[in-house]
């Protein structure tokens, strides 16, 4: 008995010091981001139908108030989380999801180029709401002040819709008194975006008719 004893004593020191040779690591899978937009949540949170180039951590976005930078931030982040390397499951690249078009119309053709550069994709936010403020600039000093759906219409909020579909739709919507809407190819509404980015001070860009980004 005591022989078994012995035995079984010496092996649980013996295991003991083979295991105590390990040492312990926390493994921790990143998922990739993937994108959706969707009518419920206040950002883009991560769900199917959307790849990202690489993995890339999420943007600590500081609170900027109703500014324009607190626009682009707010905008960016509801857009992609604040993600420049990424494209959704029907083509919109970069943290403000551009369509190539729109990329074509302020003078931008190498979207590979325009996807791996933070500064490009900045300056081309900035060129194209200076393109659609000088397009809806008589819509902006017709309508803002004014309720539509309920939703008081500002500056702010009728360029952020014109980015979610383009000025021709918000001309539609803010002349039909809001009749006449648009949503993207997943549900979020020209109304949403009128809502959500309204009141922000979007004057230090100014309209601009040809505006091109300078490479």
């Amino acid at each position: 008995m005591r022989k078994k004893c012995s035995f079984f004593i010496g092996l649980l020191l013996l295991l003991g010091g083979v295991f105590s040779g390990f040492k312990k690591y926390e493994v921790i899978l990143l998922e990739q981001y993937k994108i959706v937009p969707t009518e419920e949540l206040s950002y883009h949170f991560p769900d199917k139908n959307v790849k990202e180039v690489k993995t890339e951590e999420a943007a600590v976005i500081p609170f900027t108030g109703k500014t324009y930078i607190g626009f682009k931030q707010a905008l960016g982040a509801r857009e992609s989380n604040g993600l420049y390397r990424i494209v959704n499951s029907f083509g919109y690249i970069g943290k403000y999801q551009f369509g190539r078009l729109a990329l074509r119309s302020i003078g931008i053709f190498d979207s590979e180029e325009f996807l791996n550069d933070p500064q490009l994709q900045e300056k081309a936010f900035d060129a194209l709401i200076a393109k659609n403020k000088w397009i809806l600039r008589n819509e902006i000093k017709a309508f803002e002040g004014r309720r539509i759906d309920g939703i008081r219409i500002t500056e702010s909020g009728i360029l952020a819709a014109a980015h979610l579909g383009g000025a021709g739709s918000v001309r539609k919507y803010l002349r039909s008194n809001g009749a006449n809407s648009f949503s993207d190819g997943y549900g979020t509404s020209i109304k949403t975006y009128l809502k959500k980015f309204s009141g922000y001070d979007v004057s230090e860009i100014d309209p601009e008719k040809n505006a091109l980004v300078m490479l």
